[in-house]
């Protein structure tokens, strides 16, 4: 007996090693605009809510090299800038689009809450940043295209992944090898996103928690992404319901029109029904085929892009 209990725990320990993912901290020395903080991590809603981001990082999740389609995708989770639902809108849909042969990257950002940034607003754009150039870095190992890697976020995560493809050649490279290649994003999937914070569909409080309550009148139009595309803004999908109650459709609709306006390819897909947050949106009736066509769009987007920064 005790020789089959130990041929169980071993097999038990392999298959732990094979299936666990690498994560890969952001900076291995010194981390921009920080100061001490403690992570925690509360299970009782039924999903991963990570707050209190002590190190930024990035979990890894590649396909079966033989499925690989070179694409890969950096994504944001959300929870209004106080929290992370890390698995539900993140390690979930790493495993996702690896069922589709795309590389899903996990940001686990620092949010601008915690007493840990030095400057409120100013972290999580970095993190974004700097994991979009590590992916980048790191193409050739992880057996994907370096003209193929997206971002994708939702709800404040969206507003997160949109603020990078709108501000990627905002701020300064730190200078190492990592920091010398582009932050631009080759294009972006925003499910339910946060965009504006100077209209009268914001989130108030994903905007009370990046910017304070009381912020400059400048920076509030900076973060309003749906005033920040340009020509050169990723192609983007957008995904939102009609019914959400949380952050409006009205800020997909605002960035989908921005984008037709700066002659940006986009798609914008919207549902009648499904509320705020439903992730994969399994059993949610035909609202759980929306993760189908985000499929569809980014075989699409298996090209070259003209646009591309290297």
């Amino acid at each position: 007996m005790n020789q089959v209990l130990l041929l169980l725990f071993l097999m038990l320990f392999v298959y732990s090693c094979n299936s666990q993912e690498i994560i890969i901290p952001l900076w291995e020395k010194t981390i921009p605009n920080y100061q001490a903080d403690e992570e925690t991590v509360d299970k009782s809603r039924g999903i991963s809510w990570v707050t209190k981001v002590h190190t930024p990082s990035i979990e890894i999740y590649l396909p079966t090299p033989k499925n690989a389609t070179g694409q890969a995708v950096l994504i944001c989770p959300g929870g209004g800038y106080r929290g992370l639902a890390y698995d539900w809108e993140g390690v979930d849909i790493a495993r996702w689009l690896n069922s589709k042969g795309i590389a899903g990257i996990v940001l686990k950002y620092r949010l601008p809450i915690d007493k840990g940034n030095v400057v409120q607003h100013a972290s999580p754009l970095l993190d974004a940043k700097r994991a979009l150039r590590m992916v980048r870095a790191n193409a050739k190992d992880w057996n994907i295209q370096p003209n193929q890697i997206g971002v994708m976020g939702f709800s404040a995560g969206g507003h997160l992944a949109s603020t990078l493809g709108t501000h990627f050649d905002y701020g300064l490279k730190d200078g190492d090898d990592i920091d010398t290649h582009s932050c631009r994003p080759d294009f972006m999937a925003l499910v339910y996103p946060v965009i504006s914070m100077s209209t009268d569909f914001i989130h108030q409080g994903s905007k009370d928690a990046l910017l304070g309550e009381n912020p400059d009148a400048d920076l509030v139009k900076h973060f309003s992404n749906e005033l920040q595309v340009s020509t050169n803004t990723p192609s983007t999908f957008l995904v939102h319901s009609s019914d959400d109650e949380a952050v409006p459709v009205d800020n997909s609709i605002a960035f989908y029109q921005a984008c037709i306006e700066k002659a940006v390819p986009a798609e914008l897909h919207v549902y009648p029904m499904g509320g705020h947050g439903f992730g994969l949106a399994i059993g949610q009736t035909y609202l759980q085929t929306w993760p189908d066509r985000l499929a569809d769009w980014l075989q699409a987007q298996r090209t070259n892009d003209p646009k591309k920064e290297e």
